[in-house]
């Protein structure tokens, strides 16, 4: 399966949320997302704009492999998710047996999320209201998609973000604008590729 994403930035963060709701929208729980972004032993994923990272939502972890993106416009992207055992010891766990194998911790990213989910165009949409620490709000509009789809999904998607009155899509992961923004802080060393 692909991701097709498109993310946004929000500066009205209640009319965009109106509007979803409008559509026909139906709102999730909102849950706190814990990401931590590891770096590859040989690897340098922001050559290969992969993405390996460790997820904790509550007491459920994942772990999560994203691919190169395969288009200019959208994310889309080849991902590969894992559920793993519950609770907080586990996360830790996990940490250490990536770094035990060379792997390195980049940097965490913690997020308040409120799901949305919206059935329109023949489509099950899954949209995501994050409020970053650090940078914002932002709303991410997803699909997934067989291989021989991906093309309709993103133009479902790109429709959907017209509709919304959406522009100027953020290609750039939470995590690369952290760490850009960290780069950019007076005194502060550039940080280590991931």
């Amino acid at each position: 399966m692909y991701e097709v994403e498109m993310k946004f930035p929000l500066s009205d963060s209640a009319a965009v949320l109106h509007q979803l709701v409008e559509l026909g929208a139906v709102v999730g729980v909102a849950i706190t997302q814990c990401d931590t972004y590891l770096k590859h032993p040989a690897r340098d994923f922001s050559q290969t704009d992969e993405a390996f990272r460790i997820r904790s939502v509550g007491e459920d972890n994942y772990l999560t492999y994203k691919g190169p993106r395969i288009d200019s416009d959208t994310k889309t992207r080849r991902e590969i998710e894992l559920p793993c055992g519950p609770g907080s010891q586990t996360a830790v766990q996990l940490e250490e047996m990536f770094v035990s194998l060379g792997f390195q911790p980049v940097r965490q990213v913690l997020k308040q999320r409120v799901p949305y989910h919206l059935s329109i165009q023949g489509r099950e949409f899954e949209l995501a209201y994050d409020s970053v620490d650090g940078l914002g709000n932002f709303l991410e509009i997803e699909l997934l998609a067989e291989p021989d789809d991906v093309a309709a999904a993103q133009q479902a998607v790109r429709q959907l973000a017209h509709e919304l009155g959406l522009a100027n899509s953020e290609r750039r992961s939470y995590l690369s604008m952290l760490l850009e923004q960290e780069a950019h802080r007076p005194g502060s060393d550039l940080p280590e590729k991931v």
